[in-house]
């Protein structure tokens, strides 16, 4: 392992000590990983990411600057609970209405995505379990070019974090949706969706066997119904924003604009 690590190194030139945090052991064994262990794709890959990462500066991204940040949360959140196997859980609820742009979308997601990989430094195989609810889905809950966009980005710039995709409760309409996305799914991603129905008993034991109960939202057939406290939340996010550095880069923005 350390030696193919090594090997992806070299190939990186001088990324690595431009890219310090982002090209860490963990982050190139992900990427190893997600790409057949090919050192040569998983360089290619990281290039890629690299030049997204200088353009787009997901690092700087900090809760105070999510716009409408509390609907977003409750569109898409990363609970307390892990699954039986100590996975990280990513929650996604499609359906409740948002006033932000696509772009601001994005950005929320790619914010998420950089916690959720944080999170997963030391994960030896994929350590999130992606949870979205369709229960009354139509085609202006998730926009196709905002559907594109979001794959887009997990599968090329975070490959190797998403252990299981569940679907639950979608919608007849969502079928043919589906079969548009599905062409933009990288073969093992497309494996990794499960679609899961409350009024399924198997579907019922699929989820009884992934998670406590207790701890699950009911909206994914568990019986926790206390939703998301938005304060210890918002708390919770900007102690992983300090943690990533995002709050240093906001610390050090809004010191020089003062200036």
């Amino acid at each position: 392992m350390s030696m193919q690590i090594n090997e992806v190194r070299e190939l990186l030139g001088d990324l690595p000590s431009e890219m310090p945090n982002f090209l860490s052991d963990a982050t190139i064994r992900r990427f190893l990983r997600a790409r057949n262990w090919s050192t040569v794709q998983a360089a290619k890959s990281l290039k890629e990411a690299a030049r997204w990462r200088r353009q787009y500066e997901p690092q700087k991204i900090h809760w105070e600057n999510i716009a409408n940040s509390e609907n977003e949360a409750k569109r898409a959140y990363i609970p307390d609970y892990l699954d039986n196997n100590g996975r990280m859980v990513f929650v996604t609820l499609p359906t409740i209405k948002t006033k932000t742009s696509e772009e601001e979308y994005i950005k929320y997601f790619v914010y998420n995505l950089e916690n959720l990989a944080l999170s997963s430094e030391d994960a030896q195989e994929e350590n999130v379990v992606w949870m979205s609810d369709l229960r009354g889905w139509t085609i202006s809950s998730t926009p196709f070019s905002l559907t594109r966009e979001s794959l887009h980005i997990v599968q090329k710039y975070y490959p190797g974090l998403i252990a299981v995709a569940i679907m639950t409760n979608a919608p007849r309409i969502f079928e043919s949706f589906w079969k548009i996305v599905k062409h933009f799914l990288e073969p093992k991603m497309n494996e990794k969706v499960k679609f899961v129905y409350s009024n399924s008993a198997e579907s019922r034991r699929i989820m009884s066997d992934m998670f406590d109960l207790d701890k699950l939202e009911s909206i994914f057939g568990g019986r926790n119904t206390a939703g998301l406290d938005m304060n210890k939340y918002a708390d919770k996010m900007r102690t992983r924003d300090l943690i990533r550095g995002a709050s240093t880069y906001a610390n050090s923005n809004a010191s020089s604009s003062c200036s």
